[in-house]
């Protein structure tokens, strides 16, 4: 005995455009619903931001704004690096290496704030000649990490890269 063939019928046909319609019916609602969550182009723009470093002399820095925050953009001297090199994790509240801080040690890259509560710090001031927050007496060395005060932690990196020798990238 041969099986009987099953053919599709109408039925069957009208059930799956139908499925396919109301799919299609339902993504092109909830695709604007969704889409209004991306971030708009002026957030975008914010983003990330080039900065030119080839006016800023060895031992000076600038501050730029990226997101609304200052960064601090420093050229250290070799005595600046020398000097961060050469610390001891054991002398530091927040241990953290000077060359895990840094991609190039001549350049120093971090969020100008204070981690205790979001001053400004003061550059080239306090006792490490670093950066020295006045509201509450925090001192950093030249590397950025936490060396006297209530500061919790050393001042954050952001990501950066270098597009070429001139020129950083943050963001």
């Amino acid at each position: 005995m041969d099986k009987p063939e099953k053919k599709g019928n109408r039925r069957d046909f009208i059930f799956t455009a139908s499925y396919t319609v109301g799919a299609i019916g339902i993504g092109a609602t909830i695709w604007p619903l969704i889409d209004q969550m991306n971030p708009d182009s002026s957030v975008k723009a914010l983003a990330s931001t080039e900065v030119d470093i080839s006016q800023i002399e060895p031992g000076k820095s600038v501050t730029v704004l990226w997101r609304g925050k200052p960064v601090f953009i420093k050229r250290r001297t070799q005595e600046e690096i020398a000097e961060a090199q050469s610390v001891s994790l054991d002398d530091l509240p927040h241990p953290e290496k000077d060359q895990d801080r840094v991609k190039k040690p001549e350049w120093l890259v971090m969020l100008g704030i204070c981690t205790h509560l979001g001053c400004v710090p003061l550059s080239d001031k306090g006792e490490y000649n670093g950066w020295f927050c006045p509201c509450h007496g925090s001192h950093y060395d030249t590397s950025g990490r936490i060396r006297k005060g209530p500061a919790p932690t050393n001042m954050e990196i952001p990501k950066y890269a270098f597009v070429d020798d001139n020129t950083i990238k943050i963001g």
